[in-house]
């Protein structure tokens, strides 16, 4: 299968001025340590972010102060067969039902899409997230990664974290941050691997879905 822009889905969204933020996390930004001209042949950016904004990876650190950092992580669950299924409009929980149409013989990771279209431009305090007793199902069925397509598998104003420490005790993987506006139900080819950052709660991913050799 020839690899072509028919078989890839890039499901990051941009990352640049104004890509929301958590409120209160830290913006992207960039400054020009260098400019071509006279004397310099190059440009050299300098960039300040938080590791959630974009599409990211978070690593155990994030919610669990003994977790390890996302440098420290296996790559293998971020690579590798996926279902995408649509739970579009759906507010604010995820539950089992909403995804049941398409769990027959789930593979190791699920990205469920929710948006109609993503607001990858502006924070949406009313992000659907998933139901914990709906990660334990997933992790039940033998997932090991799960994605979505808000800032937060957990509700923007949760304390609590539930979803977050179902997936610290059942000792799963989550992507949050994807654009699944224009992929189809069914099942792919996830490549989303984390930066080695060896101390840090998070990574940004490019995070793209490949088609299935048919």
């Amino acid at each position: 299968m020839s690899l072509d822009t028919l078989s890839l889905w890039d499901i990051s969204p941009p990352v640049q001025p104004g890509a929301p933020v958590f409120p209160g996390d830290t913006p992207y930004q960039q400054h020009w340590s260098a400019q071509i001209g006279p004397g310099c042949p190059v440009n050299v950016s300098r960039i300040t972010l938080s590791p959630h904004v974009g599409a990211h990876a978070d690593a155990p650190l994030h919610y669990d102060p003994a977790g390890r950092a996302v440098g420290a992580l296996d790559l293998a669950p971020y690579l590798g067969r996926c279902r995408v299924i649509h739970a579009i409009g759906v507010r604010p929980l995820i539950f089992w039902q909403h995804l049941a149409h398409a769990t027959q013989g789930l593979p190791p990771r699920v990205l469920v899409r929710t948006y109609a279209r993503a607001p990858v431009d502006r924070w949406d305090p009313q992000l659907a997230a998933f139901a914990p007793e709906t990660v334990e199902r997933l992790a039940d069925a033998g997932v090991v990664l799960i994605g979505i397509d808000t800032a937060s598998i957990d509700p923007a104003d949760s304390k609590a974290l539930a979803s977050h420490q179902v997936i610290r005790r059942r000792q799963l993987r989550v992507l949050e941050n994807l654009v699944l506006d224009d992929v189809p139900e069914g099942d792919y080819e996830l490549i989303a691997l984390p930066l080695k950052l060896t101390t840090a709660d998070a990574s940004p991913v490019r995070a793209v879905l490949r088609a299935l050799p048919s």
